[in-house]
């Protein structure tokens, strides 16, 4: 592989060349950082970064932002925009990488860090000495620039790690957008600490210290609580999928078809994540359901009927009790008619309902072999409006195609090894198809 083959080098290569510019343009006409509080707020900025919390994505969250956030309002009076900028490149330093000389990663994570800490002064700066001269004034200051920050590092980051991960950049952005977490209480503590510092001098530097571990805990904290939640609804999947082998890898379609519906509605990473959860439990109930009424190959009585009916409702009362699936039970539309009464159904059920139904037609059952993707989109477009909801199935079928990406019959990921071979066309398409015909009539 030539050099610039590997596409992360020439970002790394611009990234850099930039920031050495704008730092010779900032020094040549601008007034010069008094180099003792770069060196201090910039070895701050150093040593949250070596106290981080790496992220399944495989980037990282730390203190540093609110380093970053300090140095914009000590060097306001002095060297507004040089100072915070050759603050911001000391995050660069982490031990990991100068230990194993990876001098790429070292300039790139200098340049983002850099430019922007520059991004937010600029904001700052921009706004008037009057509304900023008061503690309370630039205490509403650190949302915008908070914002700033974490808005240019996310843009100049999300192709860095596309590159390095070869991951598309929807995913890589999704993933890595943790704004909720950190944006507006570490831009207000950061904002906070550089007035006192203004006021007090040295005295406040170990409060610069003290949120660096506190706030490594934290993230530690939180992660380790989202991999035990994790861990349980991967417990609660395999237990389901131990039980009816024939379904197995339902659930995790359902989820990513949901995810991309999700997505083409623009649901913000917390959504995604509730719709996620939805997904994957929205089946938990067939826990009670007998093998031989799950995998029955022809039609169900009204009395098998009922009783597949009846794990909608133990989903529910499953997952009320388990604190952080709770969240998801209104997405569960228990009538499973995704329209609900009157198209009352909340979004989140509408959409796990499509996506159920489009993987439960493109995939081989007791009752029907799969069918091809074209036949299961006509029929979703055919009962869009009164079954499904349209908006739903249209973006569903606008993100499968979008991607590429083909499901049905010769195409499915695996077959299951029936004792009875499914039949070419079955009792039904999308659902459980038509009930057995008892007494002269066909129980509803």
């Amino acid at each position: 592989m030539s050099w610039f083959q590997n596409p992360f080098r020439p970002i790394s290569v611009a990234l850099g060349a930039t920031t050495f510019a704008v730092a010779i343009l900032l020094a040549s006409y601008g007034p010069r950082p008094d180099w003792r509080l770069v060196l201090l707020l910039g070895g701050l900025y150093a040593l949250a970064e070596n106290r981080d919390v790496e992220l399944p994505n495989g980037s990282s969250v730390s203190a540093g932002f609110m380093l970053a956030m300090a140095s914009v309002v000590v060097f306001r009076d002095g060297s507004p925009l040089l100072g915070p900028l050759m603050v911001g490149a000391c995050g660069c330093l982490y031990w990991g990488h100068v230990r194993k000389r990876e001098w790429a990663k070292i300039a790139t994570n200098a340049s983002i860090f850099a430019l922007s800490s520059l991004a937010a002064a600029v904001v700052f700066l921009s706004i008037p000495d009057n509304a900023t001269s008061h503690v309370g004034g630039q205490l509403v200051a650190a949302l915008p620039i908070g914002l700033t920050f974490s808005l240019v590092n996310f843009l100049l980051l999300v192709p860095v790690i596309a590159a390095v991960t070869q991951v598309e950049h929807r995913e890589v952005a999704r993933d890595l957008w943790l704004g909720d977490l950190q944006i507006y209480p570490f831009a207000l503590l950061g904002v906070l600490l550089g007035r006192l510092y203004l006021d007090l001098g040295l005295w406040v530097v170990p409060l610069f210290v003290a949120p660096i571990f506190i706030a490594r805990q934290a993230f530690a904290s939180y992660l380790s609580l989202k991999a035990a939640q994790e861990a349980t609804l991967s417990t609660l999947v395999r237990t389901l999928e131990a039980k009816d082998r024939y379904t197995a890898g339902h659930v995790e379609r359902v989820a990513r078809f949901s995810t991309y519906m999700g997505e083409e509605f623009g649901f913000r990473p917390t959504q995604l994540e509730r719709l996620r959860y939805s997904a994957l439990m929205h089946d938990i109930g067939k826990l009670i359901v007998p093998n031989h009424i799950l995998n029955k190959p022809g039609k169900l009585t009204a009395a098998e009927y009922e009783r597949m009916r009846r794990h909608d409702y133990v989903s529910v009362e499953l997952l009320r009790r388990i604190d952080f699936l709770a969240p998801i039970v209104p997405s569960l539309d228990v009538d499973h008619g995704a329209l609900g009464k009157g198209g009352a159904a909340p979004l989140e059920a509408r959409i796990v309902a499509v996506a159920d139904a489009f993987d439960a037609m493109t995939s081989t059952r007791a009752y029907r072999r799969a069918l091809t993707q074209d036949v299961a989109f006509q029929e979703l477009r055919d009962k869009a409006g009164h079954q499904f909801d349209k908006a739903c199935v249209e973006a569903l079928i606008r993100s499968i195609e979008a991607r590429g990406e083909v499901y049905g019959s010769g195409h499915e990921e695996t077959i299951a090894d029936f004792e009875h071979p499914p039949p070419i066309a079955g009792t039904g398409s999308a659902g459980l198809g038509d009930l057995e015909i008892e007494s002269g009539r066909v129980a509803q």
